[in-house]
């Protein structure tokens, strides 16, 4: 592990990630490998919860980590991989709130209190892992860990975020830190690596849009599938009597 990323999610780190393996710090761990590799979440949860765990055997074969939830740990991985660099993407608090509740929040939300979604991410836990499960990773760690279930009161939210950021700065060694803001560019993120800056444009990947399509196809599910099922209730209902 080279590169050990500090900052939130919605702070530019899909594009940290992407420009990271494009300068040869990859593969990059970031919040889309839980999505690929479910198994990890267990472990990330029994972390937070102040268990030992193994980090390889989350992380071996990366060469960077980004995102949540590695970046709630990151003093944990300075401690487990001391030549690592640590890089603190940095964004405008009321900007990242906004794109935060937009997106990440609303997806967990969703995904969370639907009755339908539960049901169907239990079974396939039950199915791939033979067991349900005990949480959300997220939720534990990101929204009723990191936020304390406040994340709806932007000021406390933003509150959190200006202090990890302080914490971070104050932490981490500064020959050892970037602060980064990823409409920087190459340039700050390539000398702090020691590498030549690519010919070519930094990824600025803003998948906002891409996930608020998604989000509307959530809801739209969340809402069809229970009716679908009431109205087959319905006809089932009708056609006894008839």
């Amino acid at each position: 592990m080279e590169v050990v990323g500090a900052g939130f999610g919605r702070t530019g780190t899909l594009s940290l990630k992407t420009a990271l393996e494009e300068l040869g710090f990859g593969p990059c761990y970031h919040m889309v490998e839980v999505f690929a590799h479910p198994e990890h979440a267990p472990l990330w949860e029994a972390a937070w919860r102040g268990d030992l765990v193994d980090w390889e055997e989350i992380l071996e074969g990366y060469e960077a980590a980004v995102d949540w939830p590695a970046c709630a740990f990151y003093e944990q991985l300075m401690e487990r991989y001391p030549d690592a660099k640590v890089i603190l993407t940095v964004r405008d608090p009321e900007r990242w709130y906004e794109s935060t509740r937009s997106t990440i929040y609303e997806l967990s939300m969703i995904t969370t209190r639907s009755p339908l979604f539960r049901l169907v991410f239990g079974a396939i836990r039950l199915l791939r892992f033979g067991r349900i499960g005990r949480g959300n990773m997220a939720e534990e760690i990101i929204w009723q860990g990191t936020f304390d279930g406040r994340f709806e009161d932007r000021r406390y939210a933003i509150e959190v975020f200006e202090r990890h950021n302080e914490e971070v700065r104050r932490r981490v060694p500064e020959e050892k830190l970037l602060v980064y803001e990823v409409s920087e560019g190459w340039r700050p993120l390539c000398e702090f690596l020691g590498v030549e800056e690519p010919d070519k444009p930094f990824p600025r990947l803003n998948d906002t849009v891409e996930m608020r399509s998604r989000i509307l196809k959530i809801r739209a599910i969340s809402i069809a599938v229970p009716a679908a099922l009431a109205l087959l209730g319905v006809l089932a209902l009708l056609a006894r009597r008839t």
